[in-house]
């Protein structure tokens, strides 16, 4: 098969542990491939995979081969395949935009951005840079809150014909006239907010999912998560929290029998500590009844290596969006976002999501998807967001 070629915005974690697991597996058989959901999609393996065109705004990334800056300050996710021949592949410099908070400065250097001094490029250098390095599929890998960012990217790979997979909580693919864009120019998009292989979000749905087959009515639910690396770092500023609280809520809301009132479901990180670096530690907990309304809780705590938990999604949604490209299939791929994301155009339980996905990948699905029934509240009472 062909490489799928693929750019990437934002060289952080994420990007670290895709790269990374794209050698990891490049030399493995379907029995080795431990941590996949999918060995094999539409032909194209994991080391399919190839980086032709990267962005970043950090000093110690910009300029540098992008297998050398995913390795960088303030990178500090696992090392699991640490030793890569150079790519060839320069990591360019980025618009800054919103992709940096100012608090960020209050902390040393060597846990948040330091801003290079390079020129900030137009959007015509950036589509143009898409355009000669071949790039097939554009992943939006920003910092939560970059609403300003996400929408420069978007556009870009509109005008420079390239398919877009939105994996950061900014509405681009579940908005109506973004999806209509990329269907009218003919490309593939899947979005938006990546889910975790087996993550805070994941769990909490799977959760609330049994208790509503078991007949257990939920009254109320938290979802806590602290970690040490960049992403929370940058959320410790609340103003860049909306859609990202939206997004992990409306993700639990959907698969429960009765929403829950905003006051009694609180889903979203909670505090950055230093020392946990990549790691995410998230606590739960459920207070429902049972038979004779008798009371239960349940807690749950989980900890996992945050940006590799979201890799192997990744790996799976780039091949999607290839396969798309190859069958001409354009604009929303509703089976792949209800199940590789948190906040897709349609909410769907997670056992049609996967089933739609499979049939996605076979070449069986009809394009439908089946209405989540409907809850009570407003749109934002709904996701849970204090208005």
């Amino acid at each position: 098969m062909d490489k799928i070629r693929i750019a990437i915005a934002g060289v952080g974690n994420c990007a670290s542990s895709l790269i990374q697991g794209v050698h990891y597996y490049r030399d493995k058989g379907p029995e080795e491939a431990i941590g996949l959901m999918h060995w094999e999609i539409g032909g194209y393996r994991p080391g399919d995979i190839e980086v032709v065109c990267a962005f970043d705004i950090d000093r110690r990334k910009v300029g540098r081969d992008v297998h050398e800056a995913i390795f960088a300050p303030p990178n500090c996710t696992t090392v699991f395949c640490g030793d890569l021949p150079p790519s060839g592949v320069t990591v360019r410099m980025g618009p800054v935009l919103d992709g940096y908070s100012e608090h960020m400065r209050d902390y040393p250097e060597s846990h948040t951005f330091v801003l290079a001094e390079e020129r900030e490029p137009t959007k015509e250098e950036v589509v143009r840079a898409l355009r000669e390095s071949g790039a097939e599929v554009l992943l939006n890998y920003l910092p939560v809150g970059s609403e300003e960012g996400a929408r420069f990217y978007a556009e870009c790979a509109l005008e420079a014909g390239v398919a877009f997979i939105n994996c950061i909580p900014v509405f681009i693919v579940s908005d109506p006239a973004w999806a209509e864009r990329f269907e009218a120019a003919g490309l593939p998009v899947i979005g938006d907010d990546i889910k975790a292989q087996l993550g805070a979000t994941i769990t909490h749905r799977t959760l609330t999912d049994l208790f509503r087959k078991r007949g257990v009515k939920i009254e109320r639910t938290y979802q806590l998560n602290t970690g040490g690396n960049t992403d929370f770092l940058n959320m410790l500023n609340r103003a860049r929290l909306a859609s990202k609280k939206e997004s992990k809520t409306e993700a639990v809301q959907s698969v429960a029998a009765e929403r829950l009132d905003w006051e009694n479901i609180h889903v979203g990180p909670s505090d950055y500590v230093p020392w946990q670096k990549d790691n995410k530690v998230c606590f739960i907990r459920m207070e429902g009844k049972l038979f004779g309304d008798v009371p239960m809780n349940l807690e749950l705590r989980l900890s996992v290596e945050d940006s590799p938990n979201s890799a192997g999604v990744a790996i799976d949604a780039i091949r999607c969006a290839k396969l798309a490209l190859d069958r001409g299939v354009a604009g929303v791929l509703h089976g792949p976002s209800s199940y590789f994301m948190k906040h897709p155009p349609r909410q769907v339980t997670d056992d049609e999501a996967y089933r739609l996905t499979e049939a996605f990948i076979s070449g069986d699905w009809d394009g439908k998807v089946r209405e989540m029934p409907h809850r009570r509240g407003g749109a934002r009472q709904q996701a849970g967001v204090q208005g």
